[in-house]
């Protein structure tokens, strides 16, 4: 779960972190009350879900009252592009009104709290080349980042903040209070269950005072229940409708940018292994959706509804492995929802396993014009097929010698 910068660092200042004074507005008299009360010049920042804000426009100082206000009403309700956003941008919807820096003499460093999965240990990392794109300064040059990976056994050791802060060069005079900004950010990562904690740029001001001056924080969402003030934080507006939609249901559902054939599966690996079959198959997935094991069939007819919602599906490939979720329960809850729906679009099916039979038989006597196939390969060129209007280089079966060759042996 992704948290806007302000409530980063309303995060932040209860484990101890210094941050820049703010607070957020909804309306530009908002912005103005606020700035008032912190005094000119002040920054406005938009605040959306991405980074790259500043090089976006999103990042403005603002030297008096009057260009505070005239700042906020621009901000407010435009649509942000940045790198991280995608063509179609964000709609900002709120501002960060925050205390002006000095940054003459100031220096920009990065640093950051994230899961390493190759070596399965949170790892702090740091550059001494803040406030630029991080990712191109590691990809230029990786020995610039500094990195500190995490026992969990032992937790981080304070040995550890010092080696980041000799290394990025701080002074002596400051080292101290480097160690404890790091471990403090550490102990925030850890206690509220985050899987990155960026600050970037982490700012040394010319009268030696360490200052977060960004913050963004991803929680894990699988751990929301043990922090019910942190899933407060959430904000509906700022992720994909389907998503939410589907989250209300239990479906683990992603959108894709540039997709057209809409997924279906049971089970995440079989998920990401369709996907990558219908690129293989010269296709381009729409979505990610696992239904799960212990679908029903009006689970299965909400993600269909899911899938349907998105106006760029012109195909859908339903891949069903039948263990927990048989397959004639993934039928019914099919056929339910394509009548309920008035699906027109094509819809290949491909299911193995439990009560296979019994399904197939189902989708063959419904009426509606399912496409089966018993091999994953066949049926991702069949449902790329369909949308590219190109007959299929591997003819499927019909259901009828489906089953029967079934009898003699799965593929």
């Amino acid at each position: 779960m992704k948290i806007h910068e302000y409530q980063g660092k309303a995060v932040l200042r209860k484990f101890g972190v210094k941050v820049p004074d703010g607070e957020p507005a909804f309306t530009p008299e908002e912005a103005v009350s606020i700035g008032n009360r912190l005094g000119y010049p002040c920054v406005v920042k938009a605040q959306i879900h991405a980074g790259g804000r500043g090089k976006g426009g999103g990042v403005k100082l603002a030297k008096d009252r009057d260009e505070c206000k005239d700042l906020a009403e621009k901000m407010l309700g435009m649509t942000l592009v940045t790198h991280q956003t995608g063509p179609e941008g964000r709609v900002v919807k709120r501002v960060l009104i925050e205390q002006g820096m000095n940054l003459e003499g100031a220096r920009e460093m990065y640093l950051a709290v994230v899961m390493d999965r190759e070596s399965q240990r949170p790892v702090v990392m740091a550059s001494s080349a803040g406030g630029v794109d991080i990712e191109e300064t590691a990809a230029k040059n990786p020995k610039a980042i500094l990195k500190q990976y995490v026992d969990p056994a032992v937790g981080f050791q304070a040995f550890q903040a010092r080696q980041i802060a000799f290394g990025l060069g701080l002074p002596n005079t400051v080292v101290g209070q480097a160690v404890q900004f790091i471990r403090a950010l550490y102990e925030a990562f850890e206690k509220t269950d985050s899987s990155l904690l960026e600050i970037n740029p982490w700012m040394l001001t010319a009268d030696g005072v360490l200052y977060a001056l960004d913050a963004k924080i991803n929680f894990d969402d699988n751990a929301l229940d043990r922090h019910p003030d942190l899933r407060a934080y959430r904000d509906l507006d700022e992720e994909e409708p389907l998503e939410v939609e589907a989250s209300k249901h239990s479906l683990n559902y992603i959108k894709l940018p540039g997709g057209n054939v809409g997924c279906m599966v049971n089970g995440a690996g079989l998920a990401m292994a369709t996907m990558d079959i219908i690129k293989l198959a010269g296709g381009m997935p729409a979505n990610f959706l696992d239904v799960g094991g212990g679908a029903n069939a009006d689970q299965i007819r909400n993600a269909f509804r899911i899938l349907m919602a998105d106006k760029d599906v012109k195909a859908v490939f339903i891949n069903i492995f039948g263990g927990i979720l048989r397959c004639d329960v993934l039928a019914e809850g099919v056929i339910a929802a394509v009548r309920d729906l008035g699906v027109k679009v094509p819809i290949v099916v491909r299911m193995k396993g439990n009560k296979e039979e019994l399904g197939k038989q189902m989708l063959l006597n419904s009426g509606l014009a399912f496409q089966t196939a018993d091999n994953m390969m066949v049926a991702a060129k069949k449902v790329v097929a369909t949308v590219s209007g190109a007959p299929a280089s591997a003819k499927a079966k019909p259901a009828s010698k489906a089953r029967a060759s079934a009898k003699g042996g799965r593929k």
